[in-house]
């Protein structure tokens, strides 16, 4: 009984994580679309990360506590979500740091959420549909 509340609370810990994380990108894009010197505020220069660090942290609790390993023929849905998520991360940078224009940047940062979108799909449905 144990395992399973430690189980619950780490999970809805890792989806409040996944929610800042989505919604830091989110306004940071705003921000950056409006030229906005918001951007330089230190919060949304260091929160991300330390947010970011929480989201790793308790991804990696999951996959010991549920012994879902990715990169094997046991949970390919895992490592297509761990996919996903490498995606977002680079279309966010891309986003927010690299993109040349305006354009370029929002089309990254909708891909961004469309990795994401994908990665929760396959976190619920644990059903792979790229690598499977």
């Amino acid at each position: 009984m144990r395992e399973i509340a430690m189980y619950e609370g780490l999970k809805h810990f890792h989806l409040l994580t996944v929610v800042i994380s989505a919604t830091l990108l989110s306004a940071r894009y705003v921000l950056m679309m409006m030229d906005s010197a918001m951007l330089e505020k230190k919060f949304l220069k260091v929160f991300p990360h330390i947010n970011d660090t929480f989201l790793l942290v308790s991804g990696i609790g999951l996959v010991v506590i549920t012994g879902f390993i990715p990169f094997t023929p046991a949970a390919p849905w895992l490592t297509e979500k761990i996919s996903c998520v490498l995606v977002y991360i680079a279309l966010g940078f891309f986003a927010l740091k690299l993109g040349k224009n305006k354009l370029l940047r929002t089309f990254a940062f909708l891909g961004a959420i469309g990795w994401l979108a994908m990665a929760g799909k396959l976190a619920v449905t644990k059903t792979p549909f790229l690598f499977g």
